[in-house]
């Protein structure tokens, strides 16, 4: 049987299809499927590094999420009760594919394997069963990308797994108080489901915890946000879960969020299913009746001068918005193009300092003495630029951002989009191929000895012979002694050169294909930014050109109706209006935010 308060939030979607809003209408058929879902889940968010993995491995007592400072979250992991543990990765067709779209493809992994194979293309979300008596009533905990990252696609992830939650625990350290984005974030949040609770972590590494637990406290109450908060230690959880010892995980704090879990999340589901419906739901009615309260105020006859004017300054926006199209698509093709050409030569500058040290060193060293710690030097300045370029090309990117959001009619910070960038940039090259190192061996230095000390007998021998000396004598020996010696340092010289001559060649062939590698991960890089770029902003100027020419026929209506007209339209639209405000109580009456909507 379906749920009662199923009834307003069809009621509210039959409002949006009378309305023409297929865009709202879809977003609430979404929430209505999910409240037929028996699963209950419960989204764990926060910025990068804050504890999340380990808090739900402490929260089930179950290594289910990889941790580690160079480990990380890349898709959100869903964690269900099963009755034997298991571990899978869910592939879309296409690397645009939303999680939530019908899956192409479902692999079982090892569950420690998750976190490292989740970072596969077009992996969406991975899915972990376990037996804990937590879930077994239907609960799924979804440990979510740390929002904030670089990589676009991270972040986007967690967003769009939060319009599908029915609670969200947001994390925080305690080696702070909540900043000001986390604070933008948990308000970002509760827009979209408000059953949401405040978790510090780490209370075990800072002393001065409880002062920053009060601290929070006072930042919540200033911003008028009624979520709870709950400190917590996930390493003494898991400690005292492992030594059975009662105490210290009393004092890790996990008995009480555990109990706010089960009392205020999973025994309070109906609850928290009528706020979360409320919630999407408000916002929807309050979408239909902004229009209409405008349209019925351009109908009123007693103010046509002032609907004149509505109707020229929304013309006027309209024109505006369009030239301002045409400026920033320009904007954003020239920033691009320079962008792309700098980090480039960026690029080139930085590999030619490398290969100039290069031959710098080998004008003198031996390759066949040291190859080894060469090899890692020149990986690691290789590295160095790569990740240097790397950071130039992210912040460059984010100026251009800013710079088209900027020729928009209206600036707002909300029209920069997060990082657009690739999440395989820095993938390595190809491994440096050791040169042919020629040895001079004991027999090849006898034989060259050999050779250049004939010379020096056969010349001096002769000439001493005129003396009447024998042609082999103290003299032509010494001779041929030091002749031999001058062929066989001139033959090392010669093949120390050779080595040398190789090693900088291998150096050479190793850095251009470094260089051919990453300039192409710079061009794709600088060409999917732009892609990205324009789609989110044309996004944007459609949707204001939308609700621009949406004001103006509104306006224009008005102005072209005649009285009879004109008072028709006004019954029936203050009719339309007095419904959305009797349905508007109705979803305030389920538990959604207290505002206040009228007629």
């Amino acid at each position: 049987m379906a749920p009662p308060w199923l009834d307003v939030l069809d009621e509210t979607i039959g409002a949006c299809v009378t309305h023409r809003r297929p865009d709202l209408e879809a977003r609430l058929r979404e929430k209505r499927a999910q409240q037929l879902d028996p699963k209950l889940r419960v989204l764990v968010v926060g910025e990068s590094k804050q504890g999340k993995s380990q808090l739900v491995n402490a929260l089930l007592n179950a290594p289910v999420c990889a941790v580690g400072d160079d480990i990380t979250t890349t898709v959100p992991t869903f964690v269900q009760h099963a009755d034997t543990p298991s571990a899978a990765l869910v592939r879309n067709a296409s690397a645009g594919g939303s999680i939530f779209h019908t899956p192409t493809e479902r692999i079982a992994v090892p569950i420690d394997q998750v976190t490292k194979q989740a970072a596969a293309q077009h992996v969406v979300r991975a899915e972990i069963g376990i037996p804990r008596a937590l879930l077994d009533s239907g609960l799924v905990l979804i440990d979510t990308p740390g929002v904030g990252d670089t990589r676009s696609a991270h972040t986007a992830s967690t967003f769009a797994t939060l319009m599908q939650a029915d609670a969200v625990l947001l994390v925080s350290d305690a080696t702070g108080e909540l900043t000001s984005a986390e604070m933008t974030l948990l308000k970002k949040v509760m827009e979209a489901c408000p059953n949401v609770t405040v978790v510090v972590t780490k209370i075990d590494l800072v002393p001065s915890w409880r002062s920053v637990v009060e601290r929070n406290r006072a930042l919540l109450a200033r911003a008028g946000v009624r979520a709870k908060l709950i400190p917590v230690s996930s390493a003494l959880r898991l400690r005292a879960a492992k030594t059975g010892d009662q105490r210290l995980n009393a004092e890790s704090g996990f008995p009480e969020l555990v109990m706010c879990v089960q009392s205020d999340i999973v025994a309070s589901a109906e609850l928290l299913a009528r706020r979360a419906v409320a919630v999407v739901a408000s916002s929807a009615i309050t979408q239909l009746v902004t229009p209409l309260r405008e349209e019925l105020t351009a109908h009123d006859s007693s103010h046509t001068v002032a609907t004149i004017s509505t109707l020229q300054e929304a013309q006027r926006r309209v024109d505006e918005l369009r030239r301002r199209s045409a400026r920033w698509q320009n904007v954003l093709n020239d920033e691009m193009a320079d962008l792309i050409s700098d980090v480039e030569y960026d690029l080139r500058d930085r590999t030619r300092k490398i290969l100039r040290e290069v031959d710098k060193t080998y004008d003198e060293a031996d390759p066949a003495v040291g190859w080894d710690k060469f090899e890692q030097w020149l990986e690691d300045n290789l590295n160095e630029a790569a990740t240097t370029n790397f950071a130039w090309l992210m912040e460059r990117a984010e100026w251009v951002a800013a710079k088209v959001a900027k020729n928009f009619p209206v600036y707002r910070e909300d029209l920069i989009p997060g990082s657009v960038l690739p999440d395989d940039l820095l993938e390595p090259a190809s491994k440096l191929e050791k040169p042919k190192i020629e040895p001079f061996s004991m027999p090849q230095k006898l034989f060259t000895g050999l050779r250049g000390s004939y010379g020096g007998v056969l010349m001096f021998g002769l000439v001493t012979s005129l003396a009447g000396m024998p042609l082999i004598n103290v003299i032509s020996l010494g001779a041929g002694a030091l002749f031999g010696g001058k062929s066989i340092l001139d033959e090392s010289d010669q093949r120390l050169k050779r080595r040398q001559a190789a090693a900088k060649a291998a150096a050479q062939r190793h850095v251009d294909d470094f260089f051919m590698k990453f300039s192409k991960d710079v061009r794709d890089s600088g060409r999917h930014i732009q892609r990205s770029l324009r789609n989110h902003f044309s996004t944007l100027a459609e949707e204001l050109q939308e609700t621009l020419l949406e004001s103006a026929r509104s306006a224009k209506r008005a102005v072209q109706d005649d009285q009879t007209e004109r008072e028709r339209r006004m019954r029936e639209g203050r009719k339309e209006l007095d419904k959305l405000v009797t349905l508007y109580k109705r979803v305030q009456a389920l538990g959604g935010p207290a505002m206040e909507l009228t007629a």
